[in-house]
């Protein structure tokens, strides 16, 4: 029997066993539609994750309304989610059982990516229960034990449990520390499994984040600790891995002896909205830089790994970012850059400055707005600058790598209409998801004339797939013991170690006259200066 046929018959068993637990559930499975595309054939081998319930605290919260829950029912609908699975969301409102479902039904109405048939949502919301409960109440986690051992006890002893922290980081000590105090962390042999995702962001500086690692690794093994990145769970981030190490011509040129520098973007027009309180507390350092562009820096930067497993990968993570030396204090102003957006206009629409913002001092000095040059100083990086940039109000909604290259070194075409460009590959993360690579060619004609030309490639037209949300990926990566995309401890405390000297130094020093750039503007002008001073400029989105 071939491998594919093997595979095929496989899946085959396992869509029996899923049909025969969908009866004993007493309820019918929707026919799964076939693709008319071919190159959607084969894209993903399904999984279904042992059967498990799953707790929820902060239920009632936002991320769990906007993105928790939703995820969770695209889950139900693709049937990703065992018939067994049964989630018990924990919450301080006074809700019933089918109060909360009502609430979360209207939540999916608003936010589901793909719409629910009827009978999915009734299914999918039949499989929640409401247990109220204050964070620190001893009595809620007690009566929490016997809800779980009663949900084992119906569906033939299912044990396996999945902690969910979808509350503010102050809450996580207090909810950890019961759950360490009850014993539901424990996996006693044949008990099940136990698993903790933790939201971030995980500390707010570097002892912070050690304090928060050492109050967890007291409860739950590192094996145990999700620490979740929702950047890391788009499908064009995870594509970056195979991009790299999946195809042969791109490796031999991924170093300093061909790459000038590389420029990570992530831009939003949108402001801080409706969480103003919560921006006041974090900034754009603490609230992007620190971790997705970071991340998104470890992955472009990183040897290939020893096996495609999760420590592997997260070992030539840590690599990286501990290659990575923060701006010396001297240099902190003149290396990374802070901005703060005024009033202006975006998309044709008047917008207020971060200072008019609800729930945001008049006088406020957190920015919303940091770049920075940073260095790998490695074998295969010394001498190239990553050049990272992030904002709020900036004129679109951009996340995007470019790995900028060399000039050739001999200018062969130097009295041609236009000297070539050097040649540029753009990994764009959102919202058009593609790769991007840009070379010379001649025009057409009898003369000598040089254009550059794109070759583009775009997940939307080539695969016409529907790809899942980022937080489908990693809660179907939770309940399945996959930790490849999510961080470790040490990973987060050298992450934190790059950023804590900044904030110190900011933190010590008076901020620039803020608001220093316009809403729909592209940061201030000491941004483009960051890159001009290397006789370099960034890229235009």
């Amino acid at each position: 029997m071939t491998r594919t046929r093997a595979a095929a018959t496989s899946t085959q068993k396992a869509a029996s066993i899923r049909e025969e637990r969908l009866a004993r559930d007493g309820r019918r499975r929707r026919p799964r539609r076939a693709s008319d595309n071919p190159l959607r054939e084969g894209l993903r081998l399904e999984r279904v994750p042992d059967p498990h319930t799953m707790v929820l605290f902060g239920a009632t919260g936002d991320l769990s309304h906007r993105k928790v829950f939703p995820a969770l029912a695209q889950l139900w609908r693709t049937n990703l989610l065992p018939a067994e699975w049964h989630l018990v969301a924990v919450g301080r409102r006074p809700y019933d059982d089918e109060s909360f479902r009502a609430e979360v039904g209207t939540a999916l109405d608003r936010n589901s990516r793909v719409a629910l048939e009827p009978e999915v949502a009734r299914q999918f919301l039949e499989r929640i229960s409401y247990h109220r409960g204050d964070f620190d109440e001893v009595a809620a986690y007690d009566s929490l034990v016997e809800r779980i051992a009663a949900h084992g006890r119906e569906h033939d002893g299912v044990a396996n449990v999945l902690f969910y922290l979808a509350t503010p980081p102050s809450a996580f000590p207090t909810i950890v520390g019961q759950i360490g105090r009850c014993g539901l962390d424990h996996e006693m042999r044949g008990a099940g499994w136990r698993r903790v995702v933790i939201e971030k962001p995980f500390g707010r500086d570097l002892e912070s984040a050690g304090r928060l690692n050492r109050e967890v690794g007291r409860v739950f093994r590192e094996a145990q600790v999700y620490r979740i990145d929702h950047y890391l769970g788009k499908e064009t981030v995870r594509n970056l891995l195979v991009f790299r190490f999946g195809n042969g011509i791109f490796e031999p040129i991924w170093s300093r002896q061909y790459v000038d520098h590389v420029q990570i973007t992530v831009a939003e027009s949108l402001g801080v909205g409706e969480r103003g309180a919560f921006y006041e507390e974090t900034g754009a350092v603490r609230d992007v830089l620190q971790n997705h562009m970071l991340q998104l820096l470890s992955l472009v930067a990183m040897e290939p790994p020893a096996a495609f497993a999760a420590d592997p990968l997260r070992d030539e993570k840590v690599k990286v970012l501990r290659s990575i030396a923060p701006p010396p204090r001297g240099r902190v102003t003149r290396d990374v850059v802070r901005g703060q957006y005024g009033p202006g206009w975006v998309e044709g629409v008047a917008v207020p400055g971060y200072r008019g913002e609800p729930e945001v001092d008049p006088g406020s000095e957190t920015e919303t707005y940091v770049a920075g040059r940073f260095e790998v100083d490695n074998w295969r990086w010394s001498g190239v600058p990553f050049y990272l940039r992030h904002g709020k109000r900036l004129p679109k909604r951009a996340t995007e790598i470019a790995i900028q290259f060399r000039e050739v070194p001999h200018k062969l075409f130097a009295e041609a209409d236009m000297d070539p460009q050097p040649n540029l590959l753009a990994i764009r993360i959102q919202p058009d998801e593609g790769i991007m690579l840009r070379f010379g060619s001649k025009v057409p004609g009898l003369g000598l004339d040089i254009r550059p030309v794109t070759m583009d490639f775009t997940y939307g037209s080539s695969f016409a797939a529907d790809a899942p949300d980022a937080y489908e990926t990693l809660l179907l990566d939770a309940m399945l013991g996959d930790a490849s995309l999510f961080t470790r401890a040490d990973e987060v405390e050298a992450a934190w170690s790059i950023v804590a000297p900044i904030l110190g130094t900011w933190l010590d020093a008076p901020p620039p006259a803020f608001p220093n750039y316009e809403a729909g503007g592209w940061g201030p002008a000491t941004a483009d200066a960051l890159l001009s001073r290397d006789d370099r400029r960034w890229r235009r989105l």
